[in-house]
């Protein structure tokens, strides 16, 4: 087992932090009234939250509440470091920072149990897959149609033309082309014909057909 263990200088730099660290949030607790072993469990409760948190994050980068708690538990840490290089009179912790080291373990409680039991953003669902193209139809002359089978149509038989419209005579038109007819007769010894009549009258071709033919 101790054979996969890689010892490089990123590992021997984490075990070097991690202990500075650890160390310097025993001090800041017991500098504000934690004694004993309680001092010991600062530095243990803080990197547990950041651990939490970190692992959380690897899970859903767009996690508020991971990030969150991740920068908690940062502060946390960079504080007790920065306050224990000499900025800070470790005889004399002001007030206010008993407050918080005394408060640190419910926070930290309340941060962990979230990270722990909060259900992580559920994964987009893929995209569906484009339906595949339909495949396309070959005609095959060779086999026959199963449908029923279309008799053609029946010609259409041709309506009978329209009879051509009879122009319609006055009656005072005819007796006035009969007297014209009779002295046509008296004076030439044969029937008017359309021509004659057409030429006589001064009215259309059809109209003076029309009147020879009842005439006759």
């Amino acid at each position: 087992m101790f054979r996969s263990i890689r010892i490089d200088a990123v590992l021997i730099q984490a075990v070097i932090a991690g202990a500075l660290s650890f160390a310097h949030l025993h001090d800041l607790a017991e500098a504000a009234g934690q004694s004993g072993w309680k001092a010991w469990a600062y530095p243990v409760s803080v990197d547990l939250l950041l651990v939490a948190a970190w692992r959380r994050l690897r899970g859903s980068r767009r996690d508020r509440s991971a990030w969150t708690w991740f920068v908690i538990a940062l502060v946390a840490s960079l504080g007790a470091n920065v306050a224990t290089a000499g900025l800070l009179d470790l005889a004399n912790v002001p007030a206010w920072l008993r407050i918080l080291v005394a408060g640190w373990p419910a926070l930290a409680f309340l941060g962990g149990t979230l990270l722990v039991h909060q259900p992580a953003e559920p994964a987009p669902a893929p995209a569906p897959a484009a339906a595949a193209d339909p495949a396309p139809v070959i005609d095959r002359p060779d086999v026959a149609d199963e449908g029923p089978e279309i008799a053609p149509a029946e010609p259409v038989p041709a309506l009978p033309e329209a009879p051509a419209s009879v122009p319609v005579v006055p009656p005072a038109l005819v007796d006035h082309a009969r007297k014209v007819a009779t002295e046509h007769r008296t004076r030439t010894g044969t029937d008017i014909d359309t021509a004659t009549l057409r030429a006589r009258l001064g009215i259309p071709e059809d109209l003076a057909g029309a009147i020879v033919a009842q005439l006759a």
